[in-house]
């Protein structure tokens, strides 16, 4: 009898970490062919790795966690509820977002914010451009154009995170900036000539110098693999 002659298929191919269970993705960081569940374990693990190497918290800190809605700041407030629980951090967490009044644009990631304090069970505050400065970011650009607007408005919203920071008293505050939004802040800086902001928008804890610092336990995290965590 002849020996079949059609080529075998190979084999799926096993997580790199369990080997046990099937491999469901390739990592963008790594490449590593790994399963859904040691994925996940994996990218809580190395965030936790980066809140201790960088001492990013203290326990019993108050921390606000800048809440716009989108998949970043979604994903961080999920895994720092889940670390702080995990690992005993021992902090006070808080959802912090800036509604600009911006009709069409905010409605609908403040929605998803109001989820994520009924889904994460972390007290919610939203500050308006409206109740702190007396208009809203449509009222501005009807006044001033759409020339610079975005300027302006990223202005007001930092300082907006700042005042909404000092009202819930919190000791810090963490942003779901990631590796790719730094490696984009850094070639814009290089293009513009600003090698002032480099040290600053590479750190990954600012405004020590300020009255209400800010971290990025994201610095060192592939979007991609945020966009694949949840």
């Amino acid at each position: 009898m002849e020996a079949d002659s059609k080529p075998k298929k190979s084999g799926a191919r096993l997580c790199c970490v369990c080997n046990q269970n099937r491999a469901a993705l390739k990592r963008p960081k790594t490449l590593e062919q790994i399963c859904r569940e040691c994925f996940y374990a994996v990218f809580e693990e190395e965030i936790h790795q980066v809140i201790l190497e960088n001492q990013l918290f203290k326990p019993g800190e108050r921390i606000a966690i800048g809440a716009s809605g989108g998949k970043d700041s979604t994903v961080l407030a999920y895994v720092l509820s889940e670390l702080n629980r995990r690992h005993n951090y021992g902090l006070d967490l808080f959802l912090l977002s800036v509604d600009e009044g911006i009709t069409g644009y905010r409605d609908d990631s403040l929605e998803t914010v109001k989820r994520n304090e009924l889904q994460y069970g972390l007290p919610l505050k939203i500050v308006s451009y409206k109740d702190l400065y007396g208009w809203t970011m449509d009222e501005i650009v009807k006044m001033i154009g759409l020339k610079n607007n975005c300027t302006f408005c990223g202005v007001f919203r930092r300082q907006a995170l700042d005042r909404g920071a000092a009202l819930l008293k919190v000791d810090k505050v963490a942003t779901g900036h990631n590796a790719d939004d730094i490696a984009e802040t850094v070639l814009l800086n290089i293009l513009r000539g600003d090698i002032a902001r480099l040290s600053r928008c590479t750190s990954i804890i600012t405004g020590e110098d300020g009255p209400i610092p800010r971290c990025k336990p994201f610095k060192y995290t592939y979007e991609k693999e945020i966009v694949i965590y949840p």
